[in-house]
Formats: structure tokens, C-alpha cells, sequence
């Protein structure tokens, strides 16, 4: 058994597939007309051509009960441009306890996108503000080996 594409379902595949190209990066790298697969794997699929597939119409959205998670290296980048998207944020930027940096919004049929500090980067952010890897490891309540791979 392999996993291979996680599918949204869509109601508007042009909107969609705009909004993941100007705010995620994404591009479309297989086009079947109504499904098609981003990079990265992300496969959308018509609202249309899935009530056919599982014979209802009963399909709901927006009900805050899964979502699609990114990383960024650039995370101060990625954040300071997607304020330019005029996104409806779920939340604004906020750090977990573990020292991650992430912010969460909707795309257009209010599916929520996570978008996370790269850990590599959260690693080296405690590194460079002068914290020991001992420390580090502490503050992100990861085994000392863990930041020993980050820094290489």
C-alpha cells in the first residue's frame, strides 16, 4: 500500500487553482481537466466529477477539521507576502511551545492551509540567538541528536 495524492474537492478549479499559484508557489504538473495535481502532490478534484464518483451530492465544506501543512525556509518572506494575498487568516502568525513559528488560513473553499517555520530553521534561529544545542533541544523538546542533524 502507498499513499499517493491527498484531493481536495473544489468548486471553482480556475480559482483554485490561481489562489495555490499565488500564494503557495504551486504549480499544476499533471492536468486531467477536472483533477488535476499540483506540485508537491496536492491533487484537486471537481465538486461535479466527485458527487459522480461517490454517488450524493452531500458533500460539506469548511468545517475546521483538517488541514493541509506546509514548511518554509523563508518563513519571514513567506509571511510578509501573504499579507499581500489578502487571505482569510484562521489565525495571524503565532510560535508553539516548541519554538515553530506558523500560520494557518483558508483557501477559496475554506479548506485550512498550515504553513510552518522549516524546523531546520526554528533549530538554527535558537542556535544563532546564542542558545546551546543542549538548550535548543530543550526549548524545542527534541533529543540532542535532532539538533545535531539541524546543524549540519
Amino acid at each position: 500500500m502507498k499513499l499517493k495524492n491527498p484531493m481536495l474537492v473544489v468548486t471553482d478549479m480556475d480559482q483554485t487553482v490561481e489562489f495555490y499559484k499565488r500564494v503557495l508557489g504551486l504549480q499544476v504538473v499533471t492536468d486531467f481537466g477536472a483533477n488535476k495535481i499540483l506540485t508537491g502532490g496536492l491533487a484537486v478534484q471537481t465538486l461535479e466529477t466527485y458527487q459522480e464518483f461517490i454517488g450524493t451530492s452531500d458533500i460539506s465544506f469548511g468545517g475546521n477539521n483538517f488541514e493541509i501543512y506546509f514548511e518554509e525556509d523563508n518563513f519571514d518572506k513567506f509571511t510578509e507576502n501573504l499579507r499581500k494575498c489578502k487571505v482569510q487568516y484562521v489565525h495571524p502568525v503565532k510560535e508553539h511551545s516548541w519554538g515553530q513559528r506558523v500560520v494557518r488560513f483558508y483557501d477559496p473553499d475554506k479548506y485550512i492551509i498550515e504553513v510552518g517555520e522549516n524546523m531546520k530553521a526554528v533549530c538554527k534561529r535558537f542556535i544563532d540567538s546564542g542558545m546551546t544545542p543542549q538548550q535548543a533541544a530543550a526549548r524545542m523538546d527534541v533529543p540532542i541528536e535532532y539538533i545535531n542533524e539541524c546543524m549540519q
